[in-house]
């Protein structure tokens, strides 16, 4: 099966952002410094503390980022939205509330009309959540 996962690009602070996403979501946490990698003999000291790559994992999804950014520089933008599905209600409510200190609350979960949990924020480094959950008595209706 084809699986999407989402990278995101900092800028120096890759470390502390997904730090912050493991201790909201949990999952597993690995890093590659750029001086862990062949890049290093060609990188300034400064940078070999820069993260080439961060990986959070936990069941069936992954979140990646780096540090690298692109010679353009980074621009912030609306184009891509992180889209978490919980599968609890209670997980999305408090997914919700750990992602979005220190953030911007957009929408609270609530109820939309079909009956699924939905809200969405701003995180603390610009990046926008879609937080989703549907009741099971909605996901098995093909069951019946």
């Amino acid at each position: 099966m084809t699986q999407i996962s989402s990278y995101l690009t900092f800028n120096g602070n890759c470390r502390e952002a997904m730090t912050f996403y493991r201790s909201c979501l949990g999952g597993e946490l690995q890093f590659r410094t750029l001086g862990e990698s062949p890049l290093s003999e060609a990188m300034p000291l400064a940078m070999k503390a820069c993260i080439l790559q961060a990986t959070l994992s936990k069941g069936n999804w992954a979140l990646m980022a780096t540090d690298l950014v692109q010679d353009q520089g980074l621009i912030r933008g609306n184009a891509v939205s992180l889209m978490l599905c919980c599968s609890t209600e209670e997980e999305i409510r408090s997914s919700y509330e750990r992602l979005a200190a220190g953030g911007t609350r957009l929408q609270p979960p609530g109820r939309n009309f079909w009956g699924a949990l939905s809200g969405h924020l701003t995180d603390r480094y610009g990046n926008h959540w879609l937080l989703h959950y549907e009741p099971a008595r909605i996901q098995n209706k093909s069951d019946t």
